[in-house]
Order: structure tokens, then sequence, then C-alpha cells
């Protein structure tokens, strides 16, 4: 997307870790170092947004804080430039927004997790 140092970190754990959705936002293939984000746990939300359906499936992880020390949510630490975190922000549909999380590693990342969660389907 730019020369820009990939000076930000983004906690991966769902569709932006399928190569083709990586390809479709950012221009290239995204490469990270699996982590950990504790106290969280993964949920599930059903997307409405049509365009978002097309590129992935419409039942998709959410992640959301629990503040439990046994629950946590695996996934790869990812660094990316400012433009593509912006991307990053394009590409999630209303359902989730960035916060800043400690993963497991000690590193301070991106994550996006789980907002208006009335609407989850949680796992059984």
């Amino acid at each position: 997307m730019s020369d820009a140092p990939a000076n930000e970190i983004l906690f991966t754990y769902d569709t932006l870790r399928i190569p083709q959705v990586q390809l479709d936002t950012f221009g290239r293939l995204m490469y990270g170092d699996a982590d950990v984000l504790p106290g969280y746990t993964v949920d599930y939300v059903d997307i409405e947004d049509p365009h978002a359906v097309s590129s992935a499936q419409a039942s998709r992880p959410i992640v959301r804080h629990t503040g439990n020390p046994l629950d946590k949510v695996v996934g790869a630490a990812v660094r990316i430039t400012e433009d593509e975190l912006d991307a990053a922000d394009e590409y999630k549909v209303e359902e989730y927004h960035r916060e800043r999380v400690r993963l497991a590693s000690g590193l301070d990342a991106w994550v996006y997790v789980g907002h208006g969660m009335d609407r989850a389907i949680h796992p059984e």
C-alpha cells in the first residue's frame, strides 16, 4: 500500500488471516508471529453488510473482553503500516471496533472487538 514503516501491530484472529482477504484489503500477504490475547473470548456474530458477506462467511468470530485470565484468544501479531490499519478499519463492519490491548508476549497491539454484542451468537 505504501512505503511507510510497519510501526503498528495488529492482532489477527479472524477473516484478516485469510490470504485472499489480506490481498484484497492490504494488497499483500501478512505474516505475523503466533500470539495470545488473554482475558478475552471468541463469540460469533451474524454479519448483515452484503459487501462484507460476499468477501467471507456471514457468521464471523468476534472477540469480547471477559477479564478472566483463563480466557484467551489464539491468533497472530502482524506488523502493519498506518495506511494498512486504516484499510483494516474500512474492511471491518459496524459490529467491530478497534482497541488497544496487551498480548501475552508483552506486545501492545490493536485488535478488533465486538460492540453490539446483543446480536452475538454464543457457541454451545
